[in-house]
């Protein structure tokens, strides 16, 4: 009895401490050896799984509000992968449309797995009345492989985007942006030849994973249905807040 609990102890602890997708794993051969030899006890369990687990870089969540870009500012250029279908999306790929909403996402975030199917059904709405819609992942994979650009092709057909879903490896289109959080949403109006202007920066509701308000994309919304029918936006914009995007170890947003 006291091997068996060692054993579903460090396979409690190996999954813990092992990233996924990895080259290492503690095959089931190797569990089924220690659990023949009563001599082995948790503490050595524990310190070969401590031994064996690759270096990984330890990074503690944040929360953070957008903020810091001023309504009216042109939208940054930009050239990027879809991994879902492997096309490549610039700006001027949204040029004949009357606004652009350009979404900072990513697929772990909790604030951003609270919202996924709702933005979904303000996207699948809105691109219908003339909205384009392109939602950009900007997290490092060092710190986070779970948001590499095969799990956002799976995250893309799992959740049904409808817009393309692309990968900033560089991180330099977030920065060129001003993006600082996940989720965080940025729309733009465009007049006729002028350039895309920041209208909206701001959040998509007052809803939180953890605070019971259901999930209406309320403010979002609103700002939509202003820009497509011309009216001026409200500049009082309640911030966006979210997860902080993680940035590559070493360098600074």
């Amino acid at each position: 009895m006291a091997a068996s609990t060692a054993i579903t102890a460090v396979a409690h602890v190996a999954s813990h401490l092992i990233p996924p997708r990895t080259a290492f794993a503690i095959s089931s051969h190797r569990l089924s050896s220690l659990s023949q030899s009563r001599r082995l006890n948790l503490s050595y369990l524990q310190r070969r799984a401590n031994a064996l687990s690759p270096r990984r870089v330890v990074v503690r969540a944040a929360r953070i509000e957008s903020g810091g870009v001023e309504l009216g500012a042109r939208a940054p250029d930009f050239e990027l992968p879809e991994p879902f279908t492997g096309n490549v999306w610039r700006l001027d790929d949204f040029e004949l449309y009357p606004c652009l909403l350009v979404m900072f996402i990513c697929n772990h975030c909790p604030f951003v797995i609270h919202l996924k199917k709702d933005i979904v059904k303000l996207s699948n709405f809105y691109m219908k009345k003339g909205l384009a819609v392109v939602a950009i992942s900007s997290n490092s994979v060092v710190t986070h492989p779970q948001d590499g650009p095969e799990f956002m092709a799976e995250d893309a057909k799992m959740f049904k985007y409808p817009f393309p879903y692309l990968y900033d490896e560089s991180q330099e289109v977030a920065k060129e942006f001003g993006a600082v959080c996940t989720p965080e949403f940025f729309l733009y109006k465009k007049d006729g030849r002028r350039p895309f202007e920041l209208v909206y920066h701001g959040q998509f509701d007052d809803s939180r994973p953890s605070n019971n308000t259901p999930v209406t994309g309320r403010d979002l919304s609103l700002a939509i249905d202003l820009v497509l029918s011309c009216q001026p936006i409200p500049t009082n914009q309640k911030p966006s807040v979210g997860c902080s995007i993680k940035w590559h170890p070493g360098t600074q947003s």
